[in-house]
Formats: C-alpha cells, sequence, structure tokens
C-alpha cells in the first residue's frame, strides 16, 4: 500500500478546485459523466449496503455511508487524492470505485518513481478485483479493475502484457463495465485504446487475429467518447494518442490539435487540471 509519506501534492498552480456542502451534488452530473458513478446520497448508499452484504463497512448506516462518500469524492475533486484515498480503503470494497480512481490519477501524474507507480497500479487492481466480487452490479467495479491493469500493463509494456495474458482481463473488464453502463464515456476512451496499442505493438494483422484488435473499433470506441463527453481532457488527449498509435506520423499534425483542444478546456476538477497540463506538456 502507499506509503503515508510518498503522496506528492497537487501541484499548486493546479489547486483551487472546491466543492463544499451542496457544490458537489450540483456539479455532479458534470464531474461524471465519463464514469457514469452515481452521486452517493443516502438512497444510493443503502443499495450500495444491501448489494455488498457482508462485504458493506461494519457500523454505518445509509446516512453515515453517503457522507463517507461525498466526502472521499469532494476530496478527490479538490486534489487531496490521499485523504480520498485512505477514506475509500477505509469502506472496503464499497468506497473501492472513488480509492482506484484516486490512486490511480495521482500515480498516472504524480509519481515519478516507475517501481512505485507499479505498486501502486497493483494495489489499485487488487481493491478493484474486491470490488468485482463484492459488487459485480456495478459498472466501476469492472472498469477501475480494467483502468489499474490498463496502467500496470503500460508501466511494464504493451508486449510483456499481452505475454502474460492480461491484456485480455482488460478487455473482459471493459466489455462486462459497457454492458452494465453503455455511456461510460471513459470505458469508451480505454476500450478504444485497448485496440489501438495492441495494433501499434504487434500489427494491425496479429493484432486483429490473436488478440481481436481492430482500428474499426478502436476508432468507433473513440468517437462514443468524444461524443458522450467533448469537454473531457482525458477524451482529447487519447484521441490524439490513438491516432498516433493507428497512423504514426501520418496523423501526428491532427494528434497535436488534439493535444491543444485537451490542454485549452477549462477543467472541472483537479483531475482534468492534470490531464490538461500533461496535455500542456506535450506540446512543448
Amino acid at each position: 500500500m502507499a506509503g503515508k509519506s510518498t503522496w506528492a501534492a497537487l501541484p499548486k498552480d493546479l489547486q483551487g478546485h472546491a466543492f463544499p456542502g451542496d457544490a458537489l451534488k450540483k456539479a455532479w452530473p458534470k464531474l461524471h459523466a465519463g464514469d457514469q458513478e452515481p452521486y452517493p446520497d443516502k438512497k444510493r448508499a443503502a443499495a450500495l449496503i444491501e448489494a455488498a452484504g457482508k462485504h458493506a463497512p461494519k457500523g454505518l448506516d445509509a446516512e453515515a455511508l453517503a457522507t463517507a462518500l461525498q466526502d472521499a469524492w469532494r476530496a478527490f475533486h479538490e486534489g487531496d487524492f490521499k485523504t480520498a484515498y485512505d477514506a475509500g480503503v477505509a469502506l472496503g470494497p464499497v468506497g473501492a470505485s472513488v480509492a482506484v480512481k484516486a490512486i490511480g490519477i495521482h500515480a498516472t501524474h504524480l509519481v515519478d518513481d516507475d517501481a512505485e507507480k507499479l505498486k501502486r497500479f497493483e494495489q489499485a487492481a487488487k481493491l478493484a478485483e474486491a470490488a468485482v466480487k463484492a459488487l459485480p452490479g456495478e459498472a466501476n467495479s469492472h472498469f477501475r479493475h480494467a483502468f489499474a491493469l490498463g496502467r500496470y500493463s503500460q508501466c511494464i509494456s504493451i508486449v510483456k502484457a499481452l505475454k502474460a495474458g492480461i491484456a485480455g482481463k482488460v478487455r473482459a473488464s471493459l466489455e462486462t463495465a459497457l454492458e452494465l453502463a453503455p455511456n461510460h464515456a471513459e470505458a469508451h476512451t480505454a476500450m478504444a485504446l485497448y485496440h489501438g496499442e495492441i495494433i501499434g505493438k504487434v500489427g494491425s494483422m496479429i493484432g486483429g487475429v490473436t488478440y481481436g484488435a481492430k482500428a474499426s473499433e478502436a476508432t468507433t470506441h473513440m468517437s462514443t467518447a468524444l461524443r458522450l463527453t467533448p469537454q473531457a481532457p482525458i477524451a482529447n488527449i487519447e484521441h490524439g494518442n490513438l491516432l498516433l498509435l493507428l497512423h504514426g506520423d501520418k496523423r501526428e499534425a491532427e494528434a497535436a490539435r488534439a493535444y491543444e483542444v485537451a490542454g485549452a478546456l477549462k477543467p472541472l476538477d483537479a483531475m482534468d487540471a492534470l490531464d490538461a497540463a500533461f496535455a500542456r506538456e506535450q506540446l512543448e
């Protein structure tokens, strides 16, 4: 598990997003347009307690759980990823969605050490696996699992991930997430990259025959993600990445334009701010 002293703070120039009180609920539809996470009110918390059964957090009624989840997500959106992660972990599988997203986004953008980054994605995958077992009807149980394994795969190289069979697990989790939430833009983005990264590494013929990777499917999933969340920096960044994976230098100018769009978007929260800053860095 990530150590107490190793969580780099959100850069000061990216801070300033705040969601006190009812502001979180008001902003929620836009904040979660990408991952379709339901707002954790009392009714939602009660449903999670019932669905999780013996895996539900002990000693918390629906109202207390709702407050705890709201506080965890508030910390995430404001950029206090350590607090969000710890709060999510404390809630067990019911808090895995926020915990995995918090540690995953922090590791992606704010952890430089490769070994530490790998360790964090491994931890995220374990949390997500527990959520899949406890809450299999939740789209984000499966999506967070795919997200963690996907980031882990990128750390060890896509080729190694293919040999280890991780890619198949990523695809299966994404397919389940999309069955449960067809408008899950982040899952569409991830599925586009699944196809694109395989083709980019092993070619369209081997990628298609061996792993079922198709450029046409990558393009379709990415188009869906952009239609659902045109204002999300990450969707535009990954659009640029996909163009390079599928077409290389031939679409470099178009990829650069996608990064420009991402970098110019007004961030809704700390995650958006990190993504937009990353996009701008790619153009320097």
